[in-house]
């Protein structure tokens, strides 16, 4: 598995190959940046390896204790954390119940301080503005799921080469592990055990 800057080293050289295309395909400054910026910002602190003590964990400084929950729930490179699109949308997924968390924890000092909803205004401001720029909300999600598929890539690139280079093509197959039955002994294999321990003992008689 690659290193932590390996991970970053891959990031920062598929930069300008991301921003290239992204920029190929929607002819649009503002949208590119928007993937630009979702895939650098994933494959340096919101990538897999959240579910770790990472590079990316690190990143988060002050705020890292966030993820304690996520971490202590997942396994490290299961399917929910470095599988496509699932990962992803479990991060995301994730960061916003912590942020409805503070919502409700806002609407509670509205009540006691009586501060006529500013919690509900801030949220209903902040949802108006998600609606009215949807074009770069999908181009940042667009380009953090890039940046996350960039690792995860990479991590099963590495594995497949280890195995490659210690089992050769057996390596690349999916492992398959068939476990034998154990077959119950059946009334007359039992009965005719007895019989036979009965016949030794009068024989020593």
């Amino acid at each position: 598995m690659p290193s932590g800057s390996t991970h970053d080293r891959i990031t920062l050289w598929s930069l300008p190959i991301i921003t290239g295309l992204s920029f190929g395909l929607v002819r649009s400054t503002h949208l590119t940046l928007f993937v630009s910026g979702g895939f650098l910002f994933s494959g340096l602190m919101f990538g897999p390896d959240l579910d770790i003590n990472s590079r990316q964990f690190q990143r988060w400084g002050w705020f890292k204790w966030l993820w304690r929950p996520y971490q202590s729930s997942l396994n490290h490179r299961s399917f929910l954390s470095h599988g496509p699109i699932i990962g992803t949308a479990l991060r995301l997924l994730y960061l916003l119940t912590l942020f409805l968390v503070l919502v409700v924890l806002g609407l509670i000092i509205d009540q006691l301080l009586s501060s006529e909803g500013r919690t509900l205004g801030f949220v209903a401001s902040l949802w108006r503005s998600l609606s009215l720029h949807y074009q770069e909300v999908i181009a940042l999600l667009v380009g953090i799921e890039l940046g996350a598929m960039s690792h995860s890539v990479s991590d099963w690139s590495s594995s497949a080469y280890k195995r490659f280079k210690t089992k050769g093509l057996s390596g690349l197959l999916p492992q398959i592990k068939l476990q034998k039955r154990q077959r119950k002994p059946t009334r007359k294999s039992s009965s005719s055990k007895v019989v036979a321990s009965g016949s030794r003992h009068r024989t020593k008689k």
